[in-house]
Parts: structure tokens; sequence; C-alpha cells
């Protein structure tokens, strides 16, 4: 089954907001990701999320931990679905002084086999 976010073979291109601001201090409140993510839920690829979507996260906008750190991962194909809502994620960032890391998905080890 295809990728819905990335139906191409070129690697998907994301951003990840940490929650550090930009002095190194934990943003709060400690809810932050997912309460963002929850705002960014019904923005999804078209056809996708069924009844209950409202209660599933996009996934262009999922919250997750790095290093202990709760953080967002952006993916840029938001830019392509609805420019207003990327500029919002990256307006929060921004505002709230968080940081912001590009990143992309890396090829899987031995070519994705076992």
């Amino acid at each position: 089954m295809a990728d819905p976010i990335n139906t191409s073979n070129a690697p998907a291109q994301e951003f990840i907001i940490l929650g550090l601001t930009q002095d190194g201090k934990q943003f709060r409140p400690s809810d932050w990701a997912e309460r963002l993510c929850g705002v960014m839920s019904c923005f999804r690829p078209e056809g996708t999320g069924g009844r209950n979507a409202h209660l599933q996260y996009s996934p262009y906008v999922l919250p997750t931990m790095i290093n202990g750190v709760r953080s967002v991962v952006v993916n840029e194909a938001l830019r392509g679905l609805d420019p207003l809502a990327y500029h919002f994620v990256l307006n929060f960032a921004k505002d709230n002084g968080l940081q912001v890391i590009d990143a992309c998905l890396l090829p899987e080890k031995n070519g994705g086999k076992s």
C-alpha cells in the first residue's frame, strides 16, 4: 500500500519542532505537542479518516518524543494541502521561541530487506 503522504519515491521532507526554547528550557505546558496536533487533526489527505477522523492525529502533524523531549514532526506535504495551516504551525514555533530542526526520512538499512 502506498504512503498517503508521499506517493513518490523521493524521501519525505519533514521538520521537527522540539519542546525546547532557543535558550534550552523545556516548553510548557507539558502536553503542548498533543494540543497542537489535536488542533491540526483535520488536515489530512483527501479520502482518509472516515467517520472517526476527528479522533486521530493528522498524518502531517504528529507528536513524538525525541531524547525525552516532547516534539512535533511536521511533514512538508502540509504546505501543499493548506498553506495557512502550514504557516500556522511554523508561526507557533516561532512565536514561542521553539527550536526547529529540518529532517528527512532516511533509507532503511539493506534497502529495506531483512
